[in-house]
């Protein structure tokens, strides 16, 4: 098992070397999960299913293979596959991701839109809707310019752990900054943009993002999310990654990879540079394993059971 020396930073490889050690003979039963209703187009980057009333929903990117111009669709429980919520209004958003504060859903997902300055060049940046039903929605916040994967969690007190991720100066190409507010209302980007930053996650020229919190206890939530890297060709390389962060000192664990993409089936990428990228979307825990669904190579979703990473 690797290890990192003092003021020495684990790298993707040496946790995933770690992983491969101690993890990936846990990882079993991969799933395609089957998304009806839109026709000649790719759904991935999915949420974990989550109920709303007496239906279970999940929400998925969908596009075209040769496009990165992408909707967000809500798909609804039925039997063994998962069709299109035909009551549900349709999102110009890439990667969603669901969340309930105050017993209302919240939801969000990464808006992309061009540029004024630069024609043919494009800005994206997270927002939030609220409703008590899908139907309900309602636009209630922005983030910052440049900030995908920002998420919100309640904590037992009511309080809001927001989770950011910064890209930049700082940030490099990509860390996790953690706040806590105590409602939505005080949700602002000068709050995001000041969230305190986790130190030490990756080197440099790798990147981390948080893709979903849950709730451990009074003290803890456990983060599921990604880390990722570049490789000399180019390619991307991201992995399912997941830590618990203490919620008054704001500090986390070390992470660790809880699974890679050989875990899942095997099928199409949208490109070849994307063939092992899993985008966590969510986590459904039950006993000491938890279902892990995923975007799967930026063209399909799958899911697959691993240990739950939070025991």
């Amino acid at each position: 098992m690797v290890r990192k020396r003092v003021n020495e930073v684990n790298t993707v490889d040496d946790l995933l070397n770690t992983y491969r050690e101690t993890l990936k003979d846990k990882t079993h039963a991969p799933e395609y999960i089957t998304l009806r209703g839109v026709p000649g187009f790719d759904v991935y980057n999915i949420s974990a299913p989550f109920r709303l009333g007496d239906e279970h929903y999940i929400a998925g990117r969908v596009e075209k293979r040769d496009s990165e111009r992408s909707k967000v669709y809500f798909f609804k429980k039925n039997e063994d596959s998962w069709e299109v919520a035909e009551e549900a209004p349709i999102f110009e958003l890439q990667d969603p991701f669901v969340t309930f504060i105050d017993d209302e859903l919240v939801f969000g997902g990464v808006e992309i839109f061009e540029t004024e300055e630069v024609p043919g060049a494009f800005k994206w940046r997270t927002v939030f809707y609220k409703g008590e039903t899908l139907q309900d929605l309602e636009r209630i916040f922005e983030g910052p310019m440049g900030m995908k994967d920002l998420r919100l969690k309640q904590l037992n007190d009511g309080r809001i752990l927001v989770m950011s991720r910064p890209q930049g100066e700082p940030g490099g190409r990509g860390t996790i900054g953690a706040v806590i507010v105590t409602s939505l209302d005080e949700v602002s980007v000068d709050v995001i943009n000041d969230a305190k930053l986790f130190d030490n996650m990756c080197p440099a020229d790798e990147w981390v993002g948080a893709n979903e919190v849950h709730l451990l206890d009074d003290q803890t939530v456990g983060v599921l999310g990604h880390i990722a890297k570049f490789d000399e060709s180019g390619d991307r390389h991201y992995y399912s990654m997941a830590l618990t962060l203490d919620i008054e000192t704001l500090t986390p664990s070390e992470l660790k990879i809880i699974a890679e993409r050989s875990d899942f089936l095997e099928g199409p990428a949208k490109r070849s540079d994307l063939e092992d990228v899993i985008f966590s979307g969510g986590l459904i825990r039950e006993g000491n394993e938890a279902t892990l669904y995923a975007g799967i190579s930026d063209a399909q979703a799958q899911k697959v059971t691993i240990p739950d990473p939070f025991i």
